[in-house]
């Protein structure tokens, strides 16, 4: 387990490497019956949160001449590939199918070595681990390693600076890294929520059938929060806060993003839209008086994926 000390201790060593993204604070009746305050850290490095992960993982462990190593469907390993090039290391990402050429492209342009895996996730991850037992490579795990979770924690600390008031955060849901650090930080301050789609309902799914479930990602949020199962580490955190499971379909989050670049002219990926979908759907109806934080957690999609 790690502990609020090890997300302040985190921020304090990656806080020179990142952007503090900006909050948005939306009036009532643009998303729901309230006022909506949403965290925009798809306009984070890379486009994703993730960064904070990486450069925690590689600045707390000065990897070898081998580099570094990542196992990602785009987002943790455009951050790893960004991380390892600006720190002046190598990077190398096991990537499943699944994952989209627009994230694809992405980690190959921060600098990483793609290795792309027609296998099931299980295969992927068996390829991963043997890379770095074999050649020494520094392994970041994407969700389920102390300091990948700490790293993702340091997101709570700038909401709460950020959005001081809010009694309910949205967030969306692959692994558990990002909720189960933002968990840990907050403990029983405020209400989380843990939002997935149809297609990547892992957390549902370990709720529903215990810590051994397993799930085959697919949909529209796949290459985001396609973990076949929620971490370890993370799964522990979302027990002690009481994090509440939230469920949309694919046609809600397309909804959602819809809705998001009507009102206010913004474009998050289908993984950041998943949180938002939540609210926009009625999947979680606030009480009138609950103040609601959503993060925006991600941005790396084509720009135009929800138009018809």
């Amino acid at each position: 387990m790690i502990g609020p000390e090890d997300i302040k201790t985190s921020y304090e060593r990656i806080r020179p490497h990142l952007r503090r993204t900006p909050v948005l604070e939306v009036e009532a009746g643009t998303f729901g019956a309230g006022p909506v305050g949403l965290k925009l850290e798809h306009t984070q490095h890379t486009g994703s949160f993730k960064v904070r992960g990486a450069f925690n993982s590689i600045l707390a462990s000065a990897p070898g001449p081998a580099g570094v190593v990542a196992i990602s469907g785009g987002n943790h390993g455009a951050a790893v590939a960004y991380a390892a090039t600006q720190l002046g290391t190598r990077s190398k990402v096991f990537a499943p199918a699944y994952a989209g050429q627009v994230k694809i492209d992405r980690m190959r342009h921060f600098g990483a070595e793609v290795i792309l895996m027609d296998k099931p996730i299980d295969e992927v991850i068996e390829a991963f681990e043997a890379f770095a037992a074999e050649t020494g490579a520094l392994a970041i795990h994407p969700y389920d390693a102390p300091l990948t979770m700490a790293g993702q924690g340091t997101l709570g600390i700038e909401i709460e600076q950020q959005l001081p008031d809010i009694d309910t955060l949205v967030v969306s849901v692959g692994g558990g890294g990002l909720i189960g650090g933002i968990a840990t930080w907050y403990g029983d301050r405020i209400k989380i929520l843990a939002v997935e789609t149809e297609g990547t309902a892992a957390y549902a799914a370990m709720l529903r059938d215990g810590p051994a479930a397993t799930i085959l990602p697919s949909g529209i949020s796949a290459s985001a929060l396609g973990a076949a199962s929620i971490g370890s580490l993370p799964r522990a955190a979302l027990a002690k806060a009481d994090v509440q499971s939230i469920v949309v379909s694919d046609a809600e989050v397309t909804a959602a993003q819809s809705r998001l670049w009507d009102k206010v002219r913004l474009v998050g990926e289908p993984g950041a839209a998943t949180a938002l979908a939540a609210i926009t759907s009625g999947a979680y109806r606030p009480a009138a008086d609950e103040k609601i934080g959503v993060l925006m957690c991600g941005g790396n999609a084509g720009p135009s994926w929800f138009l018809d």
